[in-house]
């Protein structure tokens, strides 16, 4: 992950999205719990801090993203749908959307 992250991280941050937040972005939709350890340790920390850009966007990120691939197993679970179909689509493109909006947002107002 870490690679992986510093490797795309190079190309995300000229858009914004800072290393420490993209590996947020992509924890997100498959651990709600590990995500938010990770805004906690990335808010801790004290070169980072709470007040800062990246502190800023991984808490937007934290509230316009979700645990899609919980939340599509427990619904769909419920209802006893078998076949995701046009769902996990729709739940990552509404995760993308969340990512891109908070990154801009966030850049317009702290960056």
């Amino acid at each position: 992950m870490d690679i992986f992250v510093g490797t795309i991280g190079q190309v995300t941050s000229l858009f914004g999205l800072p290393a420490e937040a993209l590996q947020m972005a992509l924890l997100r939709p498959l651990s709600g719990s590990g995500a938010y350890g990770l805004v906690a340790s990335i808010i801790k920390d004290p070169t980072i801090g709470p007040d800062s850009y990246i502190g800023y966007l991984v808490s937007t990120l934290q509230g316009s993203t979700e645990t899609t691939f919980y939340v599509l197993a427990v619904y769909f679970g419920s209802v006893q749908i078998q076949h995701v179909r046009h769902g996990l689509a729709a739940a990552l493109t509404a995760d993308l959307a969340g990512i891109i909006a908070a990154v801009a947002i966030c850049s317009y107002l702290f960056g």
